[in-house]
This record gives structure tokens, sequence and C-alpha cells, in this order.
């Protein structure tokens, strides 16, 4: 049992997930015209960013149940150690949505709910989920690999990049963490099962192609 890195990621979700959370509030509140489009993803991708700088050497910086299984399948991490993150990262992600419907309320956190956009069925929901997971994990388990001295910026910015592509459509969720905190506190589990399923897919698909492609099994090509 590792209680320390079980812990690193409850409270790294908690931070990651309670900042994405708010910043729905704060352009709800807003007294200026602020886009959406342009808050929640930097919110959600800063967010992640601090969490990865307060507790990576420590746990990892999962923060992500699909992020986790992937590594669980590379062999980076035990299947004992990948469910007590699993586990740790569920409840920080209530304990986030539970601080932004006390804080603010809980229609706060209901309208963060993730759900397929307007005129985008389930099955297209599922499917975008599935795809963005896919290349979000490949990203992951490149960067952490190939660059990790980069990796705690390429990843952040590739989840601003998913928001921005997919916020609108499938919700942009490619965790289920960040969908079960918020469906749970806000009270509509409807459509959850899509932020399930498609995320956890995608992250196997993304470890699938990691591992055909490069799979870390030898030195990366010398840049041109």
């Amino acid at each position: 049992m590792n209680a320390r890195a079980y812990l690193a990621e409850f409270v790294g979700t908690l931070l990651f997930l309670t900042i994405g959370y708010a910043s729905v509030g704060a352009v709800n509140a807003s007294s200026t015209p602020v886009s959406g489009l342009l808050v929640v993803p930097f919110a959600f991708g800063l967010g992640l960013l601090a969490a990865i700088f307060m507790f990576g050497p420590i746990s990892g910086a999962h923060y992500n149940p699909a992020v986790t299984i992937a590594m669980i399948l590379d062999k980076r991490t035990t299947v004992a150690d990948g469910a007590g993150y699993i586990v740790a990262q569920i409840l920080g992600s209530i304990g986030a949505a539970l601080i932004i419907m006390v804080a603010v309320s809980q229609q706060t956190v209901a309208d963060g709910i993730t759900h397929p956009g307007t005129g985008i069925t389930d099955a297209g929901a599922l499917i975008l989920e599935v795809v963005f997971t896919a290349a979000f994990l490949l990203v992951i388990l490149t960067a952490t690999k190939r660059a990790p001295q980069l990796a705690a910026l390429a990843i952040p910015l590739t989840l601003v990049a998913i928001h921005f592509a997919d916020a609108t459509l499938s919700g942009a969720s490619v965790n289920p963490a960040r969908s079960i905190g918020s469906a749970v506190v806000g009270g509509d589990l409807s459509a959850l099962w899509i932020y399930l399923v498609g995320p956890i897919v995608g992250g196997i698909i993304g470890w699938l192609l990691w591992k055909g492609i490069d799979g870390g099994g030898e030195e990366a090509p010398a840049a041109p």
C-alpha cells in the first residue's frame, strides 16, 4: 500500500478539478462579457499543470482513471496501486464538486456536467471521447517516456487543445473522474456512462497505439 501516493492523487485531483469546476461558476458570475470557450479550457489545463508540479514526483500525477489504466497496461503502475489511485481520484473529484456546491451552488456544479452538445448524439459523443482520450494518452505515454522534462507542459497544453476542439461537442471530459464528480454532486447521472466507457476505451486504444508504434523499447531516433 502506497498511502503517500494515494493521498497525492486525492489532493492533486481535488485541486485540479476544483479549479476546473470553479471556472464554470466564474464564467456564469462574470459581470463583463467573457467566453467560457476561453476560460474553461485554460482553467482545466492550468489546473492540471499546477497539480502536476505539486505532486508529480510523488504519484506520477495521473489524476485520471484512464491514465492509470494505461499505466497499468504499460507496467508502469501495479494493479494494486492503480486501484488505490482510481479510488483516490474519484474521491478527489467528488470532493472538488462538493467544495463548489458549498461555496457557490449545486447549480454551478450541474452546469459543469459533461453531456453531448446540441445536435450531438450519445454515440457521437462516445466516439469523440474515445478518439480524444486515445490522443491524450498517446501524448502522456510518449512525453513521460521520451521527453519527461517537457511532459509537465505538453500534457496540460494537450488538454487545453482538446477542450478547444471538443468542449461544445462531447464536453471534452477525457477523464472519468472529472465527469463523476460533477454528475454525482450535480445530480444528473443520465449521460455519465458515456464518460466512463469512452475515456476508458480510448485510454486502452491509446496504449495499444503507443505499444504498436513506439512502445519505448528502443532509443528515440535522433532529430533530423
